[in-house]
């Protein structure tokens, strides 16, 4: 079932996700909802804030996307990411890399907005699976963006706050109205 993806106003996406203490029926159901949703939309990752649930689930699906390339890692060695797609992170733990750079973001809770974001190059996380298992590895490119971008979802985080002074600036007009709608 396509959810309603929340924008940004709505106080959900400002709160800490819960963890997540047991997977069920009901996280399988809202972890399968999320991808319908997200693929109705377009969009590479979901948070379960942006459909209003404030807990540590976040979905990723890279797959298809020939023009942002991405690479994973599992124990050191190489793996088709492709081969992982979708993604479901249960109480996801990130080791960031040093190395950062920017690169064009938008997301499903700011219709019609991107920015020049700084993530970490490189990241490594671990996570659940809504199998039980753990999972460990690294990803560069967009998996690694995507990845950061719905972690800081489920801290509550959202893109503009690391956007730039002067992007923010230049937003501040859309951002407001995009607020004034959505809030509750």
């Amino acid at each position: 079932m396509v959810l309603e993806i929340v924008k940004y106003g709505h106080p959900a996406l400002r709160k800490k996700g819960a963890a997540v203490k047991q997977i069920d029926d009901k996280l399988r159901k809202l972890a399968a909802d999320m991808f319908e949703t997200m693929e109705a939309a377009n969009g590479v990752g979901l948070a379960a804030q942006q459909v209003g649930v404030p807990i540590l689930l976040a979905i990723v699906d890279v797959a298809d996307v020939e023009d942002r390339p991405s690479t994973m890692s599992i124990a050191g060695k190489s793996v088709d990411p492709e081969e992982f797609m979708p993604l479901v992170l249960i109480n996801p733990v990130l080791e960031l890399g040093a190395e950062k750079e920017g690169g064009t973001e938008g997301c499903l809770s700011f219709p019609e907005i991107t920015a020049e974001i700084p993530r970490s190059t490189h990241v490594k996380t671990r996570a659940t699976t809504l199998d039980g298992e753990e999972i460990e590895f690294e990803s560069t490119g967009l998996l690694a963006r995507a990845i950061q971008h719905e972690f800081d979802h489920l801290q509550g985080v959202l893109f503009i706050d690391r956007m730039n002074s002067a992007t923010k600036v230049s937003l501040a007009g859309k951002l407001k109205r995009l607020q004034k709608e959505n809030r509750e």
